[in-house]
């Protein structure tokens, strides 16, 4: 197609039509704590070729601001403050995989401001990959229904909540922490409650989204089944194979 613009003045320099068409490539990943979901995108992002985003991070920052701040995650205004004043620092914060932490940014997950104050990073980060990337894979909870509701590819990833409680209890345990199964197992599922029932957002599949079961997967496998589904959504194959 010819460009319709005028000629520009003589020596002046034009930018190239923008083909309008050309929209980045959005793959997202949704499920609950545990599930493998984050293992699933980084693999995704790699061997695909896009950017990551971990939306989860985002909300776990705000819960620890707000810890730090000797606040309560439940406190609406308290958590709302922490996400509008959120920066790139607190999201390279070395406690961010604590459980208190996680449980925190549970609870502020589930306040309206705080998403509303999230939600446009999410979607800038998507629409405008980094690095000029072609597109972006973001996991999170809500990704496929609220933040990128029109991705190509969706995926729902879960396990078994006892499986989760395992795979949770092993990765604090290699961070040093002495926690026991049952209290991870009991945290969870408050967890999974409370992001399952929450008025704002509440964590479910799309319904055009591709469940997939990783109780009994191995990391490989999973990648791969979620490879294939994504190559048959979207054309898009991998750059590289293990």
């Amino acid at each position: 197609m010819s460009d319709p613009r005028p000629d520009p003045p003589p020596g002046t320099h034009r930018e190239p039509a923008r083909d309008e068409s050309a929209r980045p490539l959005v793959i997202a990943i949704d499920g609950p704590a545990a599930a493998g979901k984050g293992t699933l995108a980084r693999g995704l992002a790699a061997r695909l070729g896009l950017a990551y985003l971990d939306t989860g991070a985002l909300y776990r920052a705000v819960g620890a601001k707000v810890l730090a701040e000797d606040g309560d995650p439940g406190d609406a205004a308290a958590a709302a403050r922490a996400a509008e004043r959120l920066t790139p620092a607190d999201l390279a914060r070395p406690d961010l995989r604590s459980e208190a932490v996680g449980a925190a940014a549970s609870r502020v997950a589930a306040n309206p401001r705080v998403r509303a104050a999230l939600l446009d990073f999410q979607r800038g980060f998507a629409a405008h990959p980094p690095d000029g990337r072609a597109g972006a894979v973001l996991d999170g909870r809500d990704i496929g229904t609220v933040v990128c509701p029109d991705a190509p590819a969706k995926l729902f990833v879960d396990a078994s909540v006892e499986i989760r409680a395992r795979r949770r209890m092993e990765e604090l345990r290699q961070g040093g922490s002495g926690v026991i199964y049952a209290a991870v197992l009991a945290d969870l599922k408050e967890r999974d409650a409370r992001d399952r029932t929450r008025a704002d957002a509440p964590l479910k599949p799309a319904d055009d989204a591709e469940l997939l079961d990783t109780t009994d997967l191995g990391i490989e496998e999973a990648l791969e089944t979620a490879l294939r589904f994504v190559e048959r959504k979207t054309g898009l194959a991998a750059t590289k194979r293990a």
